[in-house]
């Protein structure tokens, strides 16, 4: 089969194809009455990650959905990225995954379905990983291949993490490094170096399944994952959520340590500006470096979460025990003029 670059059959990149969140706060805005759901604990109001619905004997189900336009070349590579992606959400509600369901669509014209084939295969792949079956799904003749899941996961009530709930005086955690816009940017203007976008491929494709293992700790008060709208605009929800604003410092915010020669070469997808314009009007001063990479959009990124301060070092080993090297980069704080702030 003739070597087909999936990424030149789409004009934007995994999550960097979201809609701006001032665009899709336009979008959702609605004067109609809604009716009353006592039993749906997380709906569109606190854009959160996934909705919630308590079934009335303790248990929640979680419901969400997501899909893009390819982020990598590779056919089975990116259908595992979207699935690990859309698992996520369930993972930041402190959820567990137990179903999941395609949304292909596919310019037939364009792409043969062999290739689609193997988009679906790193998809089964990914749910394997996970424990889940894909169960079916559906699919459109679309002008752009676009691949994702409906996922559906269950949790106890005691345990689910919203966005909205943090403390001030909680620590901020991040679980995977930012720089995944920059990098695949770099791929696809062919300035990319191999070792570098396969850093960023793994950590595209690490499943964020901690999220459930966080989800039963009481001294984490708030969880999201870090996606299209990058560090900022989900640290914003937080905050706004909240009712607070962060203070963060830019030194110990987890990032891939080759990202200045890509910034130097203008690597930077076009969700970086839009983000900027949707939320930076409530960003403290920051430098341009720090505003191309916390603005930058995340395909599949880490988990954001807060935790109780004085729990931090449990927290801290509990990771470390997991697998995973965990030191706070900000703290959230009382509000102030801006929601973000740099120390």
């Amino acid at each position: 089969m003739e070597k087909i670059k999936l990424t030149q059959y789409s004009h934007g990149a995994g999550c960097g194809c979201k809609i701006s969140p001032a665009v899709l706060d336009a979008m959702l805005r609605s004067d109609s009455k809604e009716g009353s759901f006592p039993l749906l604990l997380v709906g569109n109001e606190s854009k959160d990650d996934a909705a919630v619905y308590d079934i009335g004997d303790g248990t929640c189900i979680v419901s969400t959905t997501d899909f893009f336009m390819p982020i990598v070349d590779d056919p089975f590579t990116f259908g595992a990225i979207a699935s690990v992606n859309a698992i996520s959400d369930v993972y930041a509600m402190g959820g567990e995954p137990f179903m999941a369901v395609a949304i292909l669509g596919w310019p037939i014209n364009k792409l043969p379905p062999e290739i689609a084939n193997r988009v679906l295969a790193g998809s089964r792949k990914v749910c394997l990983a996970a424990g889940i079956p894909l169960a079916g799904g559906h699919s459109i003749d679309c002008p752009e291949p676009v691949f994702g899941l409906a996922v559906t996961g269950k949790l106890k009530r005691e345990n689910l993490k919203r966005n909205d709930t943090a403390q001030a005086g909680s620590l901020l955690y991040l679980t995977k490094p930012l720089g995944i816009g920059i990098i695949t940017t770099a791929e696809k203007k062919g300035i990319v170096e191999p070792a570098h976008l396969q850093q960023a491929v793994d950590a595209m494709l690490t499943l964020n399944a901690i999220g459930s293992d966080f989800g039963k700790l009481s001294y984490v008060n708030a969880m999201t994952d870090v996606t299209g709208f990058g560090l900022l605009g989900h640290l914003c929800e937080v905050c706004e959520g909240s009712g607070l604003s962060a203070e963060i410092e830019y030194s110990k915010v987890p990032r891939f340590d080759f990202l200045d020669q890509y910034i130097q070469q203008k690597s930077m997808p076009g969700g970086t500006g839009r983000n900027w314009e949707s939320y930076g009007s409530k960003i403290g001063s920051i430098t341009g470096e720090q505003k191309v990479v916390l603005a930058d959009p995340q395909t599949s990124g880490g988990l954001l979460v807060s935790v109780k301060e004085t729990e931090a070092p449990l927290f801290e080993e509990f990771a470390r025990k997991k697998g995973y090297a965990l030191k706070p980069f900000g703290k959230l704080i009382h509000k102030t003029e801006h929601v973000v702030n740099f120390l």
